[in-house]
């Protein structure tokens, strides 16, 4: 910290003896610390050429010399004042940005400001992922003390003439213009097509993308009231050419109770999977011979991730690049699967011992046609009884047999566990197995938390045989989200044996997705899916036609149906091919091949992306419930 203290004083006085010590200084101060979140915190992002390199060197400078310029129009001691403010202020939206990006693995948008009542629920996680080396992005305070108190000679504000401005502003347009020039010569129409947010911060910095940020939020809130029903016409035609017929299990389960659980983080790569011979999913394995299987079956989440995954599956419609639907378009018109299996006279409910609000299911649940949510407050709740993000989940899975009990049949529920939920907290007594050993505590922890839900829902499937539910039941699982961001590569390299590539990264995107239906032998299913996909697989599971339903999944056991899956990202796999971070990827071998054989779907992928946001931005169901085609 002495060293960085040093060479920030070091800068400042090289800068003395000119007008511009104290703009220059606020500018290298951001732009310094900016490239230490690049280095470390962002360290995951790849650098693909030279050219990204320079660009990500040079990136900060085009936000930094603006915003910092305007000190040019103040005087005496509120110009320093204004430039401590804005250092601060930048260095607070950084670092949010940093501890975000730990998370997540994405950056901070508009949208997500609107979820801040789920800061709330976020305290563990987001205190287990700041460092106490975090403190270096804080550490020129000492410094801006000094200037406010001492008063070096390098800090007096001296009068800037109209020549000054208009060189300084000169060169600050030549940045700008200079950084966007060879962004977009890096990535073509990088602002008007790019679904890659990491691609932005990497070309344009986290500032300016910032600003583009609320550029998109204005022009998307202006979607809305600019909509009218005939754009819905050629979305209609693009769905109606891509249905595809049921299969032979059309009706298969008609009548019976539909049971859906969200496995909170699980990944595919656990099932059937040890940890020093021990078995993470012991139970599940089992379950799986006796159960439709898909193996190939991918999240498709964005920042939502858990909503996300909800929004998916019930509206079959792909959540937004930005934000989560469920905040930001919870008052729009859609034709959800409950709405739908309450026509068909069926009970639905959705049950999760977490605070009603969040993610805002108090309000959109009732958009979505659920008829009951059991919460927090309908559970049992103790010090004694949860963990980490609250009821652990054989309590919850226990607690919830009796609403299930009680409810009208036939019913679909849908179940949301909570215990395997970063950051992967478990009480030492309810450690099934040893722990990984690896430099990641987050990958060691998260093979115990797994564990731990595989056997809640054994004593979940137990409880239902017990009280008569099983065999009237349809099961389904399936994973939400990773639980094992990009940051940790590294750990999960070293436990699946091999380097994890931009290829093995979006495989691990792969979660499971099981299928029990009562009278079913087991039988494993590789065609490609995703999220997207469940509603109309469950819908003519239980003998519902989806002819006139708006949504871009295909039932998952029809002949008919593609392989393929689209990520929020616009990456896009297929039974045979995989494209993502730029380049297109031969499934078979993992290695590189020529983009031509991707481009057909990465055009599909992007085109499907485009009508859904379309959808969601400009309400567009509104219509067509109104039209009555549906």
């Amino acid at each position: 910290m002495a060293t960085v203290k040093e060479r920030m004083v070091s800068f400042a006085k090289a800068a003395k003896g000119t007008k511009f010590s104290m703009i220059l200084l606020a500018v290298f101060l951001l732009w310094a610390k900016t490239h230490l979140a690049y280095h470390t915190a962002f360290s995951s992002m790849k650098i693909d050429n030279q050219m990204q390199a320079f660009i990500l060197l040079i990136n900060p400078f085009s936000f930094l010399l603006v915003i910092f310029g305007f000190a040019l129009f103040l005087k005496g001691g509120g110009r320093n004042l204004y430039l401590f403010l804005c250092d601060l202020l930048l260095t607070v939206f950084l670092y949010a940005n940093i501890v975000f990006y730990r998370f997540f693995n994405d950056f901070i948008t508009l949208p997500l400001l609107f979820q801040s009542n789920n800061f709330g629920d976020l305290d563990a996680s987001i205190l287990s992922e700041m460092k106490p080396a975090d403190l270096l992005y804080f550490a020129d305070l000492p410094l801006w003390a000094y200037i406010f108190i001492k008063k070096p000679a390098f800090s007096l504000a001296r009068p800037f003439s109209k020549l000054d401005r208009r060189v300084y502003c000169l060169i600050t347009a030549a940045v700008i213009f200079f950084n966007l020039g060879l962004a977009e010569t890096e990535r073509p129409e990088l602002l008007t097509r790019t679904f890659d947010r990491e691609m932005l911060v990497k070309l344009i910095g986290p500032y300016n993308y910032a600003l583009y940020d609320i550029y998109l939020q204005s022009k998307t809130t202006a979607l809305r009231v600019m909509a009218d029903g005939s754009e819905l016409s050629e979305i209609e035609n693009y769905v109606r050419a891509n249905k595809a017929r049921p299969s032979d299990l059309f009706g298969a389960a008609k009548g019976k109770n539909v049971i859906l659980i969200s496995l909170e983080s699980t990944q595919s790569f656990v099932i059937d999977n040890r940890v020093y011979g021990q078995e993470i999913t012991p139970f599940l394995n089992d379950f799986i011979r006796e159960s439709y299987y898909f193996d190939n079956f991918y999240h498709q989440t964005g920042q939502g991730k858990t909503s996300d995954a909800e929004f998916l599956i019930d509206n079959s419609l792909y959540p937004l690049g930005r934000g989560a639907v469920f905040f930001t378009h919870a008052g729009n018109e859609y034709r959800a699967l409950p709405e739908i299996l309450n026509e068909k006279g069926y009970f639905t409910a959705a049950l999760h011992a977490n605070n009603k609000s969040f993610w805002n299911r108090d309000i959109m649940y009732e958009t979505l046609g659920y008829q009951r949510f059991y919460h927090m407050d309908d559970y049992e709740v103790t010090e004694e009884n949860s963990v980490g993000w609250g009821l652990k989940d054989i309590p919850f899975f226990e607690q919830s047999v009796g609403h299930l009990k009680s409810m009208p049949q036939p019913f679909y529920a849908k179940l949301i566990t909570l215990t395997n939920h970063h950051p992967f907290e478990l009480d030492e007594s309810d450690r099934l197995i040893e722990p990984y050993q690896s430099a990641s505590k987050t990958l060691n922890q998260y093979f115990l938390t797994v564990r731990y839900e595989d056997e809640a829902l054994k004593v979940f499937i137990e409880k239902l045989k017990e009280e008569g539910l099983y065999d009237n039941s349809v099961i389904i699982m399936y994973g939400d989200h990773y639980g094992i961001s990009p940051n940790h590569n590294e750990a999960m390299g070293e436990y699946l044996g091999k380097e994890i590539t931009p290829f093995e990264n979006a495989q691990l995107q792969r979660v499971p997705l099981i299928i029990h239906i009562p009278g079913h032998k087991g039988k494993v299913i590789s065609t490609v899916g995703g999220q997207i996909d469940l509603k109309p697989t469950i819908l003519h599971l239980l003998g519902i036609e989806t002819d006139d339903d708006i949504g871009f999944g295909q039932d998952l056991f029809s002949p008919e149906r593609r392989e393929f899956a689209v990520f929020r990202d616009g990456s896009v796999v297929t039974k045979d091919y995989l494209w993502t971070a730029g380049t297109c990827y031969d499934k078979e071998s993992g290695e590189e091949t020529e983009e031509r054989y991707c481009a057909p779907f990465r055009e599909r992928g992007a085109e499907e992306l485009k009508y859904s946001d379309r959808i969601i931005y400009g309400d567009l169901l509104r219509f067509y419930a109104k039209d009555g085609k549906d």
